[in-house]
């Protein structure tokens, strides 16, 4: 094994750089794994490549290795170990807690407060480069019917989506509106569509991003977003509204539209990250008996539960991935995904990772 890697960083100017560091090796209770795709979360970009957001434990710390959506294979184990070993195929969950706090006892590391609180790609390094060092309970098992780029969309993505649509319930008696159709809001469509929703509809202002969902198969109708969306989206739903509505958009236009053009009696989950939110709440909400969901990453056993759950479906996350780059691409690839008119963008390492 070389002892030396190439790896990104962000330096907060809208570029990616290339760096060598050493090889990690592990050490009690860490794997090494050899990273074999690692995907560009929204939220990196918003918050890492643009500009630095956020201060202390919470911020980026520069000079770490980004990248939180990682999956790969393992090749170096250090002592201690209790379940995994040197060869599984695994995904990152990608927040490493403390691991004793309540948060963590729940599962959702995301959560924790801890000092001892490190997330890849952020605080500790991540999954953009060639290896990475991770923690054994941070580890999500990856059967072999999944993919290294299904993999990568499940550690951050698609788990954060099916943390949301098991709050609010999405089943074959809801129409589902999705509002925000970058690869978070695609995912949810992904996801609502195999739990049997009767009727996906779409908002977003980008046509590529439409298309994209349509040409899929994912959506049955797309609306763009403006005065009489959620008149649209009644009138779709013979006058009521959708039973359960996802934001993924972050924008205050979006998530007005999640909440009034849920149906009475229905749920709406939040999603998307930043900006602001203004509604009525007696017309849009109390009077309506709606619920008004938050829903932030999701929790350890739940990524393992998508997991069998998409094996269980023959669902393959990696269909919402438009463009495939190599490490040596990587500026290339913040760039696109910061452009905001494609579906997901992967990092892969080498031809079994898709």
């Amino acid at each position: 094994m070389a002892t030396t890697m190439m790896g990104a960083i962000l330096p907060g100017d809208s570029t990616a750089q290339l760096r060598e560091f050493p090889v990690p090796e592990p050490g009690h209770g860490e794997v090494l794994i050899k990273v074999k795709a690692s995907t560009i979360c929204g939220s990196d970009i918003r918050c890492i490549y643009r500009e630095h957001l956020g201060k202390g434990p919470e911020g980026y710390q520069p000079g770490m290795i980004a990248g939180h959506e990682p999956a790969g294979q393992i090749v170096a184990v250090g002592p201690g170990l209790r379940r995994f070993k040197e060869g599984d195929r695994v995904l990152i969950y990608h927040i490493s807690g403390c691991g004793v706090c309540n948060d963590c006892r729940r599962g959702y590391m995301i959560s924790c407060t801890s000092p001892f609180r490190r997330a890849y790609g952020w605080q500790r390094d991540g999954g953009m480069a060639e290896y990475m060092l991770a923690e054994e309970k941070d580890l999500v098992a990856l059967p072999d019917s999944l993919t290294y780029a299904d993999g990568a969309q499940v550690a951050c993505g698609f788990g954060t989506v099916y943390e949301a649509i098991r709050k609010i319930g999405v089943s074959g008696d809801d129409a589902v509106l999705v509002t925000g159709l970058g690869p978070v809001g695609l995912a949810a469509l992904m996801l609502a569509r195999a739990m049997g929703a009767n009727l996906r509809i779409g908002v977003d202002p980008v046509p590529e991003r439409a298309d994209l969902a349509v040409r899929l198969g994912l959506v049955d109708h797309v609306v763009a977003p403006g005065p009489d969306t959620v008149e649209q989206v009644r009138a779709l739903t013979g006058g009521f509204g959708c039973e359960k509505a996802i934001e993924c958009s972050a924008n205050e236009g979006g998530r007005r539209i999640a909440i009034q053009a849920t149906r009475k009696w229905g749920d709406c989950a939040l999603v998307g990250e930043g900006n602001a939110c203004s509604f009525l709440p007696s017309p849009d909400l109390i009077h309506e008996q709606k619920k008004i969901h938050g829903s932030w990453v999701t929790s350890v056993w739940l990524m393992e539960e998508l997991v069998e759950r998409l094996e269980r479906w023959n669902l393959h996350p990696a269909s919402l991935i438009t463009h495939r780059l190599p490490l040596g691409r990587v500026a290339d690839a913040y760039s696109l995904m910061a452009e905001g008119k494609c579906g997901k963008v992967a990092v892969v390492f080498d031809e079994e990772a898709v």
